[in-house]
């Protein structure tokens, strides 16, 4: 496990993101940057404020470690970390008079005579529609994905999306789908798990490390790759939490 310590003023209660790195040279580094189980280095500094940053021999890998820290002079540590906050925006203000002829059109040969989209014909649009993307890497909208969706946009109890519900839903995801393009940064179809904390915090979720952890088990694949729709499904979930815990 490598160990670097680049001199940190004033950086308590944040994570740090790349561009701290990259403008910042390490002051220490272990001596050999080795695959061993214990890693071990004596350094002296002069008194400051220090960042130490445990990593694994291997690139997006998960592991557990213990981090000893022995000092001559008194000193005091703490977890950087993040307070966790949520941006929510407020919600669109928009009337059926509002929504322009050619969407109206689209959703009337979706949602067909009844004139609202259920959960099923909500996966087969959206899944539709994802595939058209082959920049995206998905295995599509499950059947529980779009009922969370509903379950956040339906307004009258009805368990369907009416015009307006479905317009504001839409905006959503094509939002979402630029946020999840431009932290994509590789360009592979999938997030890694840094890649996705900087695209909930641009959507406006700041999670701490344990919450993001929490996320990334839950919505990434083997590899610790989040595809588009384990992105959306994310997104909808912490929406709605959070929507409660405001209310």
């Amino acid at each position: 496990m490598g160990v670097s310590g680049p001199q940190a003023q004033g950086c308590q209660n944040v994570h740090l993101k790349k561009e701290f790195f990259l403008r910042n040279q390490s002051r220490a580094r272990s001596e050999t940057f080795i695959n061993l189980r214990e890693v071990s280095n004596k350094i002296r500094l002069p008194p400051g404020e220090y960042l130490i940053v445990p990593s694994t021999f291997e690139p997006h890998k998960e592991s557990d470690f213990v981090l000893r820290v022995f000092t001559e002079k008194q000193s005091d540590t703490e977890e950087l970390d993040e307070e966790i906050t949520a941006d929510l925006t407020d919600e669109e203000e928009i009337s059926e008079d509002d929504v322009d002829s050619s969407f109206r059109n689209m959703f009337q040969q979706l949602a067909g005579e009844d004139m609202e989209i259920s959960v099923f014909e909500l996966r087969t649009i959206l899944n539709r529609v994802i595939t058209r993307h082959k920049d995206l890497k998905t295995d599509g909208f499950s059947m529980d994905s779009c009922r969370n969706m509903i379950n956040l946009m339906d307004k009258d109890g009805s368990a369907r999306l009416g015009l307006v519900e479905f317009q504001i839903l839409w905006n959503k995801i094509r939002s979402w789908l630029t946020i999840f393009r431009n932290h994509d940064l590789d360009s592979s179809g999938t997030m890694s798990s840094y890649e996705m904390r900087m695209a909930l915090e641009s959507a406006g979720f700041k999670l701490n490390n344990k919450l993001h952890q929490v996320v990334v088990a839950r919505y990434a694949d083997a590899d610790l790759g989040v595809d588009f729709d384990n992105f959306v499904c994310c997104l909808v979930k912490l929406e709605a939490m959070f929507s409660k815990c405001q209310l």
